[in-house]
């Protein structure tokens, strides 16, 4: 029996589609990412002045990172336009994964502005300037409640997106550099202890630098086409072999698209008495129900056709790509 595929085009959707219906849905992201977007960037112009006339690194680094917070909305605006165009042409994809790289440029912009922003606390650590702890706390605190009110804005979209995730994560941890920000102009204003501001710009710095690791990791693993936390390539080959009719799983290929929209591929080859049909719609109930991996395809055969009458232990690829899981001796 010759070879049998489940192709994109059949069965069933992307995973990551599920609850989140793209017309409406999308609209409604993008309405409360601009909320967002304008509440951040509004306050942002007010607190540059501030911390200028106040003199506070942990002000302007607020206020950098509060940049960077813009910045990842408006990728994220972008991503989120880019990757509802269909697929067509060379891109059998769509744009999709145009959210990725906003995400790794989102997340190279937080280490790059967290070195300039370290360099410039411990300068101001060595030889603290002199600091208006009055200005610095009434403008912390108007910072909390920009960012309460920004991150509820995109708690509402889809956080099921990498980069709506990690632009909702900025505004989350602005939100505790404000809070830190708010105990340093405290410190001043009852201490007069200057340093206490550029160890909270420090702080923020700590907070960045976080954010755009996490960013980094979670984005490359995507264009490294990895397999996606939580699904181990080596355990969804053992549960494939498992079934009574297959003899081997190679070519297995787990990865994402996008942000939820995982795939799957592999060479499957079902023993001589096996229906080769039945066989792949075992798998496929058993990859979406244990997994939640609904994209697949299976290239399906009977190893008798394949390999040499007693020779089941043949290689079957010239170049098998990854390991090969072979099913254990069965009584026949």
């Amino acid at each position: 029996m010759g070879a049998h595929t489940h192709g994109p085009g059949e069965g069933h959707g992307g995973l990551g589609h599920s609850g989140h219906t793209h017309g409406v849905a999308e609209h409604a992201d993008r309405r409360w990412l601009s909320i967002a977007l304008a509440l951040i960037s509004g306050f942002m112009v007010i607190e540059v002045v501030v911390g200028i006339i106040a003199g506070s690194v942990a002000l302007l680094s607020d206020a950098a990172h509060m940049l960077t917070d813009a910045a990842s909305i408006v990728l994220a605006l972008i991503a989120i336009r880019l990757s509802a165009r269909p697929a067509r042409g060379g891109y059998t994809y769509g744009l999709k994964r145009s959210e990725i790289l906003s995400a790794q440029a989102n997340g190279l912009s937080l280490l790059l502005l967290g070195a300039y922003l370290g360099y410039e606390g411990v300068a101001r650590l060595i030889d603290p300037p002199e600091v208006t702890g009055g200005l610095v706390l009434t403008t912390a605190l108007a910072g909390v409640v920009v960012n309460l009110a920004a991150a509820w804005c995109m708690s509402r979209a889809n956080r099921a997106s990498l980069n709506v995730e990690g632009a909702f994560q900025h505004v989350l941890n602005d939100l505790y550099a404000f809070v830190a920000t708010a105990i340093a102009g405290l410190v001043v204003l009852t201490t007069g202890f200057a340093r206490a501001d550029a160890i909270a710009g420090l702080v923020v710095v700590v907070l960045m630098v976080k954010a755009g690791v996490d960013l980094l990791r979670a984005s490359g693993r995507v264009l490294l086409e990895a397999a996606p936390a939580g699904v181990e390539p080596d355990e969804v080959g053992g549960r494939m072999v498992a079934h009574g009719r297959v003899a081997e799983v190679h070519d297995l290929h787990v990865w994402q698209i996008t942000s939820g929209e995982v795939s799957l591929s592999a060479h499957v080859l079902v023993a001589a008495d096996g229906d080769c049909h039945a066989v792949r719609e075992d798998l496929e109930a058993v990859l979406r129900e244990e997994y939640g991996i609904t994209h697949t395809t299976l290239q399906v055969d009977h190893l008798d056709d394949l390999a040499p009458r007693g020779r089941e232990d043949a290689e079957h690829c010239l170049t098998a790509h990854g390991p090969v899981h072979r099913a254990a001796p069965r009584d026949r």
